[in-house]
């Protein structure tokens, strides 16, 4: 598959990295003093900390409970570690034609992008960024904004439902699902990996052979 766009928005976690190991053990610590019995499960996947931390202890116990699991979060960064393909892909990439569209915070955004040896690009969003998080547009919008390009222009990577949401919303050209995870969301192709893709002179190339779907 050949297309040609100007910007590449990428979500973080499950796209570029694996963060799981220490999201995993940071959440479940978190949850023992704050929600017991919680567990993170793929329906929060895509979601900024703070609004599942408001969701599960309300506005009087919120920012004792954020401030918790952001430190758990940034002790455990360091088990990041990334996902096949993605610091080929990004290392490739001509800084200004991309960026990484996180829910995370921007601390935490940028420990797990350096433990995968992935570049931090200088236009990149953050949860801190954006008055709404994902599956609210306005994360992807701000992205391509931060880019100098049009949303219909850029094309969104996504592993999860609420960012795949997110750039419907928005108006990217084209929604691209990542890993087997992404099967059950409305991105427009599903790729196993980013391995071997190619982002160059505005010609993006898929190989048939990367699509599950």
């Amino acid at each position: 598959m050949r297309s040609y766009y100007k910007g590449l928005l990428f979500d973080n976690d499950g796209v570029l990295v694996d963060s799981m190991q220490g999201a995993m053990a940071a959440w479940k610590q978190w949850g023992e003093k704050y929600s017991p019995g919680f567990e993170l499960t793929k329906d929060h996947h895509g979601k900024r900390a703070q609004d599942i931390v408001l969701m599960l202890v309300g506005e009087a116990g919120f920012e004792e409970a954020n401030d918790f699991i952001n430190q758990l979060e940034q002790d455990l960064a360091h088990l990041t570690i990334p996902l096949q393909g993605s610091r080929e892909f990004t290392t490739s990439l001509k800084p200004g034609t991309w960026t990484v569209v996180t829910s995370a915070n921007p601390f935490l955004a940028k420990a797990r992008l350096e433990a995968a040896g992935i570049p931090v690009p200088a236009e990149l969003v953050t949860a801190y960024d954006v008055s709404k998080g994902k599956p609210d547009p306005e994360p992807y919008l701000k992205g391509a904004q931060n880019l100098g390009f049009d949303i219909s222009d850029c094309v969104v990577f996504e592993d999860a439902q609420a960012g795949i949401q997110a750039g419907l919303e928005a108006g990217a050209g084209l929604l691209v699902g990542v890993t087997e995870h992404a099967l059950h969301t409305d991105a427009d192709i599903v790729v196993r990996s980013l391995e071997g893709i190619t982002f160059q002179d505005g010609e993006l190339f898929i190989p048939d052979s990367l699509r599950l779907r």
